[in-house]
């Protein structure tokens, strides 16, 4: 009976599901249904495991599950021997108190031999019980992993669900799995179309659930529906190219069961205002797909996705174009009147906005900005006037009414407010690029203005919620340092700019008033605040954003397929700049495939092991900075010695060019003499001079390779 297997669907019929979170409840609850028959022993098809859902379903099904569990082998381990039998050969209370809760007789009970001791066990095997019986505790363990921030109750109940519930369909082929789930009994009957089919959809078996949905108007397979949509768009599609975004598709997908494409369009007098409030209207508030030219340039035609087959489709599309005209008039006037005052008016109105009680208004948070703008741009040869300029005008357009009505569009409204009123291009676009990047993915800003702004932002932002005590923990980030750490760094890097990490970020705590860092110590007992010396503060909190940015470069780095020893290989010569660090750690990564990277890191290994037990002795002398030729004794030393020299002439110019590939092409060559020295040569030779020669030839050797990396670690 168990070998027996059959079809499984199950599926819960709600109102209507949140879109965004749809993907992860379907997926969550395959996963939960299967994770419980594994769990339970149940042979089944795991690899046919599928997740449906749609805005008024979750649902899973399995090709092949048996019918029943096999017959299962229990193992239950009772007291110790030891402790079981009295002095009298009769069983303790323990003892008979297990055997009686296994049912069984204490002579039925066999031992354990453990090597830790012997112990008393029940072993015993029993029928796998069927499937159908097991499925409701499934279904409730499954349903209780889901991923629900906030569940809810409806009407008098006591179950709560992310939605409330309607159906329960569960079958095992063609049989009703009977179970009761959020007080719904189980059965055959699911929920059709909202409109096109109302009354309960019968349905025959596991097998023919999807297509008996599809004859009630409802795709169930999320990738089907999606693909529907993306068909549906391009057969409406007209005055240009749609686009639908991946976001934007799931989303539609997850609010419609029947998708039907509209064509629709707006009044051209719209497109004067900047196309990304018109699209942000449309994707984000409305969910319909823009249509733009060739060129890329936004047209006056868009594409809703109805939920219905309208015997009328003209009064959907009458429908849509009338919800997103006052939407889009409202965009028009926010336009119009935010060009009436040059972006700089807004400066004093940033004095009534706090930032951070500790830290001040967005104006004082804009004066630190623009220092350290100038300061980072004077260092990579920016114009300190376009930095310190953009750094005034960057929170400008926070108090205009059109990022007051979409706050998405900060820094985009900067750029087009800044380009109308004349303002300097450079200055203009590094209002809008020194957001990037906004996400995981995203490029830098592309122009060194944008490019120094970012970095002075990021400084500024980590140094004052550091010392505000406000730095991320476990999951909570709610000033996403994490992202900022990383596009300070990644802007470091990509944009080549060079600047040293540490005193950038010396010179932002610098900046932080001193009331931050007080309101950053825990008060004492007595409730009163604390001493705090500021200057050690500072100093304290700097080295702990700098290794926090570090961190991050562990990740940046690992994707793009550094390894960890690599990475630890160069931050432990502690590079100044970020830029420094990329270059040092791509030359590692080209010597690590070379041959002689293996052994010459364990050469370095060796080498630093000696001098550091040299260095632990207590009565130790220092070991010499130069090295004698008299003092050789084998020819292994002086060819070391020579190469050595030579290698360390040669790579001077490469050195000084920060040629770090270069330089570890030519160290590379240096591992037949490395190797024959370390055969033929006794470091600790019993002649102090000889032994500390031999001590200042391998000390020079380790700061050869430590110009650039700890080859060691490798």
């Amino acid at each position: 009976m168990a070998d027996k297997r059959l079809p499984l669907v199950i599926e819960l019929g709600t109102e209507e599901l949140p879109p965004k979170a749809l993907d992860d409840l379907a997926g969550a609850f395959a996963r939960g249904v299967a994770e419980g028959l594994e769990k339970r022993g149940v042979v089944a098809d795991y690899a046919s495991v599928k997740a449906y859902a749609s805005p008024r379903r979750l649902a899973v099904h399995i090709a092949d599950v048996a019918v029943a569990q096999p017959e299962q082998n229990v193992e239950r381990r009772g007291p110790a021997v030891s402790a079981s039998i009295g002095p009298d050969g009769q069983p303790a209370k323990a003892l008979v108190g297990f055997a009686q809760s296994c049912g069984v007789d204490v002579s039925a009970l066999e031992k354990l031999e453990t090597d830790k001791g012997a112990w008393f066990v029940f072993r015993a095997v029993k029928p796998g019980q069927p499937t159908a019986a097991l499925l409701q505790e499934i279904v409730v363990e499954a349903l209780k992993g889901l991923p629900i921030p906030k569940a809810m109750r409806w009407g008098n109940r006591e179950d709560s669900f992310v939605r409330p519930v309607h159906s329960l369909l569960m079958l095992h082929g063609a049989d009703i799995v009977d179970g009761e789930v959020l007080g719904l009994k189980s059965g055959r009957l699911s929920q059709g179309h909202r409109f096109h089919h109302p009354q309960p959809v019968h349905v025959a078996d596991a097998d023919s659930w999807l297509d008996a949905l599809r004859q009630a108007k409802v795709m169930a397979d999320p990738a089907e529906r999606r693909q529907r949509v993306r068909d549906e768009v391009a057969r409406v599609a007209i005055g240009g190219v749609p686009r639908l975004s991946d976001d934007l598709l799931t989303e539609i997908a997850n609010l419609t069961e029947w998708p039907v494409g509209i064509a629709c369009t707006f009044e051209r007098e719209f497109l004067d205002v900047p196309p990304e409030a018109l699209v942000t209207t449309m994707e984000t508030n409305q969910k319909f797909v823009p249509v733009f030219t060739a060129e890329g340039k936004l047209t006056e035609h868009f594409i809703g996705i109805a939920n219905i087959e309208s015997r009328d489709p003209a009064e959907i599309r009458k429908g849509y174009e009338r919800v997103i005209r006052p939407r889009f008039a409202d965009a028009k006037f926010f336009w119009d009147e935010d060009l009436k005052a040059p972006l700089a008016d807004y400066q004093d109105a940033l004095k009534n906005v706090t930032y951070q009680q500790s830290l001040g208004s967005l104006w004082d948070k804009t004066v630190r900005v623009a220092e350290l703008a100038r300061v980072v741009a004077n260092r990579v040869d920016v114009d300190a006037g376009k930095a310190t300029h953009a750094a005034a005008l960057a929170k400008c357009d926070l108090l205009t009414r059109m990022v007051g009505e979409f706050p998405e569009l900060q820094g985009v409204m900067g750029r087009y407010y800044a380009t109308r009123q004349g303002i300097d291009a450079d200055v203009a676009a590094a209002l809008d690029s020194f957001y990037q990047p906004r996400f995981g993915g995203d490029a830098i800003a592309a122009g060194k203005v944008g490019q120094v702004l970012a970095v002075a932002e990021r400084l500024d932002t980590l140094a004052g919620i550091f010392a505000v005590g406000m730095k991320p923990s476990g999951n909570k980030d709610p000033f996403a340092l994490r992202r900022a750490a990383l596009g300070l760094a990644r802007t470091l890097i990509e944009g080549g700019l060079d600047i040293d990490l540490r005193a950038a970020l010396t010179e932002a705590f610098e900046l932080v008033p001193e009331a931050a860092f007080i309101a950053g110590v825990k008060p004492g007992k007595d409730g009163k605040p604390p001493v705090v010396d500021i200057g050690a503060r500072r100093r304290e909190l700097g080295d702990e954003v700098h290794a926090f940015v570090q961190e991050r470069l562990r990740g940046y780095y690992t994707e793009q397929g550094f390894s960890v020893d690599q990475f630890e290989s160069v931050l432990a010569v502690a590079p100044a700049t970020l830029p420094d660090f990329d270059r040092r750690l791509r030359a590692v990564g080209e010597f690590a495939r070379r041959s002689e990277a293996a052994s010459l890191a364990a050469a370095n290994k060796r080498v630093a092991n000696i001098l550091r037990k040299q260095a632990e002795e207590a009565d130790a002398a220092p070991i010499p900075a130069n090295v004698d030729p008299a003092h050789f004794e084998f020819d292994a030393e002086r060819e070391l010695h020579a190469a050595l020299g030579a290698a360390r002439a040669e790579t001077q110019g490469l050195l000084a060019q920060k040629d770090y590939t270069g330089t570890l092409a030519r160290l590379a060559a240096l591992q037949a003499p490395v190797d024959r020295f370390f055969d033929d040569v006794l470091v600790n030779a019993e002649n102090p001079a000889v032994r500390f020669n031999r001590l200042a030839l391998l000390a020079q050797l380790k700061a050869t390779f430590g110009a650039i990396a700890d080859i060691s670690r490798l």
